[in-house]
């Protein structure tokens, strides 16, 4: 098969970003005829690993220029190895005839961090959450085109003067989770509220959600259980094909930061 192996060798090594990289030590079986009896012997080199989109690279050091070898990651599986080594993984292919590379990470923390970057390189990965995305931004639309059809109360007299016209809709109907509630708690801007009077004084920040609720962990919209969340890990994970999750878990973080500015400009007022 012909490569052309030097614009490869300069992806590799080049500024553009790179998805995971470290040292991995990789699995190298070689066998051995000696008159009729043949054994193999199993070692392992560490080497510099760099994933960049679904192209695994792989050098003898982390300083060399040239890389050693290269794995296309489409077309395969990458499963933890139930081998005698301890955070082992393996990339194993569709195609019967190919080999799989056995690789082992030096801790759980890293085993665990290359299966994720691994297992979501592939293009069919990456088909999956495009497709998910453009479902979520469909139903986007057609929500906001239902949001401008059906009439409002809220349109009095006085257009409000808005340079991001999407925020108009997070204005008038904070988005609904599955769970019932508001990504921003409850009724995070009561609908017609304007951000900001034209005399550019600033009307009062909406009232907090009261804190009886958020204390008792009956599902209280998804400021309570952004409490909890904090501490743990990111919920993306080869299974997340659902955008939606990773959304909601990102606006926590927002949720919370302007719960605590409210607070802030609370005690400035008493």
């Amino acid at each position: 098969m012909k490569l052309n192996e030097r614009s490869v060798a300069h992806y590799a090594t080049c500024d553009s970003p790179t998805d995971h990289a470290g040292f991995l030590h990789k699995r190298v079986e070689r066998h051995h005829h000696h008159h009729h009896h043949h054994h193999h012997t199993t070692s392992y080199h560490r080497r510099w690993f760099i994933l960049k989109g679904n192209l695994l690279f792989y050098f003898e050091d982390r300083e060399s220029r040239d890389p050693l070898g290269l794995v296309v990651l489409e077309g395969c599986t990458v499963e933890l190895c139930e081998a005698a080594e301890e955070f082992a993984f393996a990339i194993h292919f569709d195609d019967a005839g190919a080999k799989a590379y056995v690789l082992v990470a030096d801790c759980q923390a890293t085993m665990e961090g290359w299966v994720k970057a691994l297992s979501r390189a592939s293009f069919d990965y990456m088909r999956l959450v495009v497709r998910e995305l453009e479902k979520q931004l469909e139903d986007a639309r057609k929500s906001l085109v239902a949001c401008h059809k059906s009439p409002r109360k809220s349109s009095s007299g006085r257009k409000r003067h808005l340079s991001n016209p999407a925020m108009a809709l997070v204005q008038e109907q904070p988005p609904i989770l599955e769970n019932g509630y508001s990504t921003w708690g409850s009724g995070y801007i009561p609908a017609g509220a304007s951000c900001s009077d034209h005399d550019g004084g600033f009307s009062k920040p909406p009232p907090l959600p009261p804190r009886r609720r958020l204390a008792a962990g009956s599902g209280c919209g998804a400021l309570a259980t952004g409490l909890s969340l904090t501490g743990q890990e990111s919920p993306v994970s080869p299974e997340t094909a659902c955008f939606s999750k990773l959304h909601n878990w990102y606006g926590q973080e927002i949720a919370e930061i302007r719960r605590e500015w409210l607070e802030s400009q609370r005690s400035g007022e008493l």
